[in-house]
């Protein structure tokens, strides 16, 4: 009795931009030809190739051939450890602290300055000071539109 391959990771290269339309066309055949590929992946941080969980080379093989933006295999298996980093998404707002200054990159403000009041990790918002307003009212934003500027200053201890 033969046992049982365990699956494997395989990259395929693919046209920049297409990545998307690729993994959809692999799993289109794959479930037309019934072929043993587990999971079909592309990551946002990688361009040009997609990832393909199967149980053997030629089965990614034969679902990759013929396909517009497929443009070949990877030689050998890519370990876990390599795109690992790729499937956990990073929170936008790492790295931000109150007292920051930062220039809003997308929205009604855009182009603004303002200084970091607040944040709040769960939600991925930021509450900020907008420095040209007259009047100084509190904007809360996503964490993805702000772009920082300048660092809170340390308080220095005399």
């Amino acid at each position: 009795m033969e046992e049982a391959q365990k699956p494997a990771i395989f990259a395929i290269r693919t046209t920049i931009g297409q990545e998307k339309n690729t993994v959809d066309m692999v799993v289109t055949r794959t479930r037309n030809f019934n072929l043993p590929i587990k999971t079909v992946l592309a990551p946002p941080g990688i361009k040009g190739y997609i990832f393909v969980e199967a149980v053997g080379k030629s089965s990614v093989e034969r679902a990759r051939v013929g396909i517009k933006h497929s443009k070949g295999m990877v030689a050998g298996e890519v370990p876990m450890d390599q795109i690992e980093q790729f499937l956990v998404p990073k929170p936008t707002i790492s790295g931000i602290e109150a007292g920051d200054i930062v220039e809003l990159v997308s929205g009604p403000f855009r182009g603004e300055r303002a200084r970091v009041m607040r944040f709040d990790e769960g939600k991925e918002e930021i509450t900020v000071e907008l420095f040209e307003a007259t009047v100084p009212i509190p904007v809360t934003v996503r964490g993805d539109s702000v772009k920082v500027i300048q660092k809170k200053e340390k308080e220095e201890t005399k």
